[in-house]
């Protein structure tokens, strides 16, 4: 473990804060998190990884969720003309959170406090640029070694995966990450980038259109994730992620099953650790399991919005 980051027995670190906080870390002003584990040393030591030179984007569409789950606005594109002469120019309109997206630090925050990332405050948020997404463009996105671990292929393989219970409330434990990781021959390493496909974007594209517009009115829907749990948080921390990241719209199993150990929480608003969800990891699963290679180099750049609470990660995995 890093001697930057205590054990996670030393935590909230902020007494005055709440429960499992890690605020004051990188110093009372920080608005990066645990993104200040991505040093240009383990950058480069993550290029290390390109040995086929092949890449693969983990954007999905942004109309593919039709209709948007959680109450969320539906993408627009709107072409404009500017006949007679031969020029185009286009207009999009979308949540940042109704496809692929990072979950910014002003997005979640702990719900009983109201607070977000290092004492943030619901009046910062409307009132400042603190904790905006554009705080990571500006110090070099979200890049460095990234980590698969597929548990759809392994759960699909002992007879557990089923398209169905990617839409039911299907806890996937740290226990079983650490199986997946065994069987796949993954050694994590402190800011990594954790990547977790659970099938649930294969599983939607299956859906019919009457069974997608039910989904979406249904709140909160249903979903596989990473169990919420005492233990699950205490793996996290201990592994010192950069950032993690799923294919499912809750990073955790959705609704949550223990509200004192909430991820987004712990996250978010706890660690300032970035949450990915609904990352299109087929492809790179695909990619990964062909070349027996389960780490790759990552590389996001989020849109540079001042003050932003998320945005489409414009991510790309280099094997």
């Amino acid at each position: 473990m890093s001697p930057t980051r205590p054990p996670f027995s030393s935590l909230p670190l902020d007494p005055s804060g709440p429960h499992g906080n890690a605020w004051g870390l990188w110093g009372s002003s920080d608005q990066l998190g645990m993104l200040n584990l991505l040093t240009p040393q383990n950058t480069t030591l993550a290029a290390r990884e390109i040995q086929h030179g092949t890449r693969i984007s983990v954007d999905w569409p942004l109309d593919k969720m039709s209709p948007p789950c959680f109450n969320r606005i539906a993408f627009n594109h709107n072409i404009i003309n500017k006949a007679p002469r031969s020029v185009n120019d286009d207009t999009v309109t979308f949540n940042t959170q109704s496809s692929s997206q990072w979950d910014g630090f002003r997005h979640y925050g702990y719900q009983k406090e109201k607070r977000y990332y290092n004492d943030c405050t619901n009046e910062d948020v409307l009132g400042s640029d603190k904790n905006g997404i554009h705080v990571w463009v500006e110090n070099g996105g979200v890049v460095g070694r990234g980590v698969l671990l597929d548990y759809k292929a392994w759960a699909e393989e002992k007879g557990h995966w089923t398209a169905e219970s990617c839409f039911q409330t299907t806890p996937i434990s740290v226990d079983i990450l650490d199986q997946v990781a065994k069987a796949q021959g993954v050694e994590f390493k402190e800011g990594d980038i954790l990547f977790i496909r659970t099938g649930w974007t294969g599983a939607y594209d299956q859906l019919s259109t009457e069974a997608r517009t039910k989904l979406s009115e249904t709140y909160p829907p249903p979903a596989i994730g990473v169990e919420s749990s005492e233990k699950t948080v205490r793996w996290m921390w201990d592994k010192g992620f950069a950032a993690v990241a799923g294919d499912q719209p809750s990073f955790e199993a959705w609704p949550c099953q223990d509200t004192n150990h909430l991820l987004h929480e712990w996250l978010l608003a706890g660690w300032g650790l970035p949450i990915g969800e609904i990352f299109d990891l087929d492809k790179l699963a695909k990619e990964c399991k062909e070349k027996n290679k389960w780490g790759f180099f990552f590389s996001s750049m989020p849109i540079h919005v001042p003050g932003g609470v998320a945005s489409p990660p414009n991510g790309v995995a280099i094997l």
